[in-house]
């Protein structure tokens, strides 16, 4: 008969159990905030707690905080939709039906960021990504209308060089949608909403790309936002939510009663998740051990 060393038995336990510890609990209370609008484009949180929001068809930027009324920002954009705020704290916004991002300054005009790649207009910039040391990285697939007047023969990836112009990462036949950075700012993540797919690459310290590859395939619904939590897990927004490890392994899901449009972290150290569906916003709390 067969006795385990009780030492190996140890440390199986032992592995298992970190192995355990490093999963998110599924665990979640989900609130649904603020309703009543046409579709929320993008969410970002402001670095004074604020929730900025666009709804996208009446061409306007929202703000709330908990306890307090939500507020228009002054601003009157044409189609806004993925947002990010910066290292400074401004605010970008993705204004597809100007095929352009701008930059709201505090008390001052819009400041046009990008607005064309090798002298053509954009297509129709959908969502961007900021990374720590300040590249800004975003998608610009031809959506709805757009496809009927593309400017740009393909559907691109970008980032934003030192003198503001686009460089293309990515040059597809299919839509790429929502755009997340890993913590460590090393990997560039971007979801296509034509074949339900998340693809990685490899960025060095000047914000180039390598290494294109499929990290998720087969997600149930389109794919709309995508964001990354402080441990690299990745939520995409499509059917419902679905939460992923760096790796691409599922974890589980977030349900809402409203298919899922947009995504954002933010309250208590970013680590309460925001999901803008059509018409509302929901706020969903994780367990302790996530």
């Amino acid at each position: 008969m067969f006795l385990a060393d009780p030492c190996l038995i140890a440390v199986c336990l032992l592995l298992r159990a970190c192995a355990a510890a490093q999963e998110p609990s599924l665990e979640h209370r989900i609130e649904k905030i603020v309703g009543g609008f046409h579709y929320i484009g993008g969410i970002a949180a402001s670095r004074d707690g604020h929730l900025l929001f666009s709804d996208s068809p009446r061409g306007r930027i929202h703000r709330w905080a908990s306890g307090q009324e939500v507020t228009l920002l002054p601003d009157i954009f044409k189609n806004p939709a993925g947002l990010a705020v910066d290292e400074h704290g401004r605010l970008l916004v993705c204004e597809s039906g100007a095929q352009r991002i701008v930059r709201l300054r505090p008390d001052g005009p819009l400041d046009p960021v990008v607005s064309t790649f090798e002298s053509r207009p954009l297509n129709s910039p959908r969502d961007l990504a900021i990374r720590k040391d300040g590249i800004v990285f975003f998608t610009d697939p031809a959506l709805g209308a757009a496809r009927d007047t593309m400017s740009l023969s393909f559907h691109g990836v970008y980032r934003m060089s030192s003198k503001g112009e686009a460089v293309a990462l990515a040059r597809w036949d299919r839509r790429p949608t929502g755009i997340a950075l890993s913590p460590d700012g090393k990997t560039l993540y971007v979801a296509i909403s034509d074949d339900r797919t998340i693809h990685a690459f490899d960025l060095d310290r000047q914000g180039n790309a390598s290494g294109d590859r499929v990290l998720v395939s087969g997600i149930a619904g389109v794919t709309n936002a995508l964001r990354t939590d402080d441990k690299g897990r990745l939520y995409v927004a499509a059917h419902m939510v679905y939460i992923y490890s760096p790796e691409g392994k599922p974890l589980g899901q977030v349900e809402t009663s409203e298919r899922p449009t947009s995504l954002a972290f933010g309250e208590a150290g970013g680590k309460t998740l925001f999901v803008g569906t059509r018409n509302s916003i929901y706020r969903v709390e994780f367990g302790e051990s996530r």
